[in-house]
This record gives C-alpha cells, sequence and structure tokens, in this order.
C-alpha cells in the first residue's frame, strides 16, 4: 500500500463509521418548540450568575450544534479559556456584553454577535445593570452540555477563583482555563 493511502485509511475509515452510525443523518422525524423562558428539558441550570435555558440540545443534532438562552442578573462571567474543539457564538438579545476573542474586544449590544473560533482564548462579561439575555451556540456540541450540568450543581452565583477551583471540571470537557474573567 502506498504511503499516502496508508495515511488516508484512518480518515476514510473514521467517515464512514460516522456514516454507518447515522446514515441518513436521521435526527428524527419533527421539528419541536421551545416555549419562551423554558428549557428543552425543564431543568433549572443557574449557572455563574444567570439562568441558562437549553434551546436545542446536543440529542437534537447528533452533537453537531447545542444552543443555551442565558439571562443574567449579575454582572461578570466566565475566566478566559478555550474550547479545543468546539467554535462558540454570542448573540445578545438584551443587555450589554463585553466578549474577548483573542486580542479582540467586543462590545455587544442587542442584536449584536460575535464569533470565537476554536482553539481562540475568548470570555465574556455582562457590564450593564439590570436583566440582560444572550443565546450562546456550540458546534459541534461535544460535551459542552453535561458541562453546562454539572456547573450547575457548583450553585448559581460565579465562583471566586474559578481559575484554580475550576480547571480540572472544564479540562475534563476538552477546555482549558487560560486567564481569569474579563474585568468590568
Amino acid at each position: 500500500m502506498k504511503r499516502r493511502l496508508f495515511l488516508q485509511f484512518p480518515l476514510v475509515a473514521s467517515a464512514l463509521a460516522a456514516q454507518a452510525k447515522n446514515p441518513a443523518g436521521d435526527r428524527g422525524k419533527k421539528g419541536f418548540k421551545i416555549a419562551a423562558n423554558k428549557d428543552r428539558y425543564q431543568e433549572e441550570l443557574q449557572i455563574m450568575g444567570g439562568k441558562f435555558d437549553c434551546k436545542i440540545s446536543s440529542k437534537d443534532t447528533d452533537g453537531d450544534l447545542l444552543v443555551y438562552d442565558t439571562v443574567r442578573e449579575t454582572k461578570g462571567g466566565p475566566a478566559m479559556h478555550v474550547h479545543h474543539e468546539q467554535d462558540e457564538w454570542f448573540y445578545v438579545i438584551k443587555g450589554v456584553f463585553m466578549v474577548k476573542v483573542g486580542e479582540e474586544t467586543f462590545t455587544l449590544n442587542p442584536g449584536d454577535s460575535a464569533f470565537a473560533p476554536r482553539k481562540i482564548a475568548h470570555a465574556f462579561a455582562k457590564t450593564s445593570e439590570g436583566e440582560a439575555q444572550m443565546l450562546v451556540l456550540f458546534q459541534p456540541a461535544g460535551t459542552m452540555e453535561d458541562f453546562f450540568l454539572q456547573m450547575a450543581k457548583l450553585g448559581k452565583d460565579i465562583p471566586k477563583n474559578q481559575e484554580k477551583e475550576l480547571k480540572e471540571l472544564w479540562r475534563s470537557h476538552g477546555m482549558e482555563i487560560v486567564g481569569p474573567p474579563l474585568s468590568i
């Protein structure tokens, strides 16, 4: 077998295995509706100063996509981090958020969005007074849904010293904390 073909074989084999697992890309035969202020599974996820409602589950998309709607009262957000396998997209519905992606810092108002490619350090923080709301999308979903379920077990407040306290939880879900939360 020629070297090039030998090296390509694992890629072709994994693609065929994925296709065999789900030959028609069957994601169910029906669409669905999630009511306003409701979660896909009626779970109450209070995480890092906000309520996170799953709108599209990784189970709905064979792991391709995950969407959360977060309503936040508390200023601040997660530590600077990297997703090794997921792109992340932020879309502001209400309030103002700061999003840092790599060396760029953006102020997002309602209707604004920001994209954080995988392997690029990023963080966000709610900066406005009162209630704020943002959609957060992960593609592919990876284990992010389980990450949010585990985070909810830690309580609703933004953990102090999260760069040290949460490092292992983040690592076990394909992420790495690389710095403190954004200063607001």
